[in-house]
């Protein structure tokens, strides 16, 4: 056999080698170009770490890496009351990116977790000081009030909250049937303005169509009777014109 014939000390020279090679490797980091490092030797903050290829103190330092891409954060749907006394499902998307790396691993557990938990309660605080129809027509409104207190909020975390969006707006129960109803009566009322705006477009145009038609009419007559009488007068210049003519011949041929 092989390792019969290595003596014991050449056996714990290599496992040694092994050792120390698998240790060393262990403090082999690579830090991608989006995100940023932290050191922590021995419980204490060393620093920061830049993208590339590091190496740290095996055993004893940790390194944290942080994403700073933005990032996309769900808040979930839950029900709020407006001012009005309407019971509201809603829901929003926040877009967050993590500008301290520091005050966002070491001043709060979670950033995430957290940032979506103040989301939720800004939120039902903002919509619980608008009525519902303010909400359902000023989503702009809502959603800069919630970027500016997330923002102003986050700031201690090292978070920067770079946009907001409302993703839906749903009144629950009874509150939702009126609304439905509101818009098919509104829908209904719309269709009969068009219909009544036809008619009386309609109605317009034949009014037009008869008017025009009457001055084509009268035009025509008074034209016609124009020609008439430029041809009567032409006629009678004529006749004239030839009565004179054969008085002419008469005198001459009555000369001597």
């Amino acid at each position: 056999m092989v390792l019969e014939s290595i003596p014991w000390t050449g056996l714990i020279t290599i496992f040694l080698i092994l050792v120390i090679v698998i240790i060393f490797a262990s403090g082999v980091v690579i830090v991608q170009p989006y995100e940023q490092g932290l050191q922590i030797r021995l419980g204490q903050y060393i620093g920061r770490m830049n993208p590339g290829f590091r190496w740290v103190i095996p055993l004893i330092t940790r390194v944290v890496k942080l994403d700073l891409r933005t990032d996309v954060m769900d808040v979930p749907r839950q029900e709020v009351i407006t001012k009005d006394n309407s019971p509201t499902n809603v829901d929003a998307i926040v877009y967050v990116r993590v500008i301290d790396p520091e005050k966002a691993y070491f001043e709060v557990m979670n950033y995430r977790a957290a940032t979506v938990a103040l989301a939720q309660t800004s939120l039902r605080g903002i919509i619980g000081d608008m009525e519902l129809d303010e909400i359902l027509y000023n989503r702009d409104i809502i959603n800069a009030r919630l970027r500016d207190t997330l923002d102003r909020e986050t700031d201690a975390w090292g978070v920067k909250v770079e946009r907001v969006e409302i993703k839906e707006v749903d009144p629950v129960g009874p509150v939702k049937q009126a609304m439905t109803e509101q818009t098919a009566a509104e829908r209904e009322r719309r269709a009969a303005i068009l219909r009544a705006d036809g008619e009386k477009r309609a109605a317009i145009l034949r009014a037009e169509g008869m008017r025009q038609s009457i001055i084509l009419e009268a035009e025509g007559e008074r034209q016609s009777k124009i020609l008439r009488a430029e041809g009567e007068r032409q006629s009678r210049i004529l006749q004239a014109q030839g009565e004179a003519q054969g008085l002419r011949i008469l005198s001459v041929g009555a000369r001597p």
